[in-house]
């Protein structure tokens, strides 16, 4: 068996092994969407009230401004390796209710196979290299309503279909329900999201021909067969407070904090059971028009070469531009780490907020 064979064989094991893992399922589902979001650390369960709320809490789609929402996101992972887009449309249908459908994918495109390079012979044949893609997909479809009897109160959810591939080698398709909840009185927010509240399913479907096959066998290694792998609920509640200071001048300050129930997680709180990942939020605006943003998250509890346990973190910063109400441009520098300059990530989000306008009735001689 070739070196090339080898390489590739045990890269595809690897992904394998972690598709079948429920703990870390989906997870490119937790990494967020909108340059504000990932500036604030994700911290947007009780105060999200705009298009982005299909991913962080369904229930803040009610709360839009606007009557049309429209927001595109795409950033750049591990030196340009992985592309992640977003893309989202909302909808307000009346005073108290709203929709919304939401595009994510996470993907790696153009990864060589080589698998073929090397003929039965012992010759190198490059005309037999090919590439291929590796990518996580998810369509949310939200809806959220908001009760006039109940003033400041919202509920929402979103039906999300997931479809996960590795080149022709494997595919998933898989379905969840989100669920979230928020309440608004005298500048105090509160919300919770319970992020796949049905479970989410994936169910695994493996492509395999007769040579990686046999790649497998000779190599003692488990041939994958078709599985399903779920995803077990997880709870986010958050609070947040507005200031107004004034002037145009305001702040607001949110904590969120993440429950998960797959025993212990490299969390702040790790328990055997229940983990808890705390993470915080400040943004400070002027009139609606600037707003400059910090976050704090990614808590970790690691070991050194001396077997010392220590926290890490992670720090976030961004800014946010509106004209007119219209357009926003969001900038997030984010995976700064324990306060070093590398590595980081630069994060850019568009959205645009449209009115609907009625057409004026024609006019009429008397």
């Amino acid at each position: 068996m070739k070196r090339s064979s080898f390489v590739i064989i045990f890269f595809f094991l690897s992904l394998f092994g972690f598709s079948q893992t429920a703990k870390y399922s989906n997870e490119f589902l937790s990494i967020g969407v909108g340059a504000r979001g990932l500036a604030l650390s994700n911290s947007l369960t009780a105060i999200t009230n705009d298009v982005t709320s299909g991913y962080w809490n369904p229930a803040g789609l009610s709360r839009m401004e606007q009557k049309y929402q429209l927001s595109l996101m795409h950033a750049a992972y591990f030196a340009n390796i992985a592309n992640y887009d977003y893309a989202a449309l909302a909808y307000k249908i009346d005073t108290s209710s709203a929709i919304a459908l939401s595009f994510i994918r996470l993907g790696i495109d153009n990864i060589m196979n080589t698998l073929f390079l090397v003929d039965n012979q012992g010759n190198f044949d490059y005309s037999r290299i090919s590439t291929f893609s590796t990518a996580d997909m998810a369509f949310l479809l939200s809806y959220s309503y908001n009760f006039p009897q109940v003033k400041g109160l919202s509920v929402g959810g979103s039906a999300k279909i997931i479809k996960r591939n590795l080149g022709s080698f494997a595919d998933a398709w898989g379905f969840g329900i989100d669920a979230g909840i928020q309440y608004h009185r005298s500048g105090w927010h509160a919300g919770a999201l319970l992020r796949d509240a049905s479970s989410t399913f994936n169910a695994w479907n493996y492509h395999l021909n007769d040579e990686i096959i046999a790649v497998f066998e000779q190599t003692e290694n488990e041939i994958p067969t078709n599985s399903l792998e779920i995803t077990l609920p997880k709870l986010i509640i958050g609070g947040g407070k507005q200031v107004d200071f004034g002037k145009g001048f305001n702040a607001t300050f949110v904590l969120d904090c993440d429950f998960a129930f797959d025993k212990q997680r490299h969390t702040l709180i790790s328990g055997k059971v229940i983990s808890l990942d705390p993470h915080f939020g400040m943004e400070f605006g002027y009139k609606n028009i600037v707003a400059l943003r910090t976050g704090i998250g990614n808590f970790q509890q690691e070991k050194d070469f001396n077997d010392k346990t220590k926290t890490s973190l992670q720090i976030n910063l961004g800014l946010g531009i509106c004209i007119k109400n219209i357009v926003t441009i969001d900038y997030a520098l984010t995976d700064i780490g324990n306060l070093s300059i590398a590595p980081y990530s630069h994060v850019f989000s568009l959205k645009l907020a449209l009115n609907h306008f009625s057409k004026k009735p024609k006019k009429t001689d008397n």
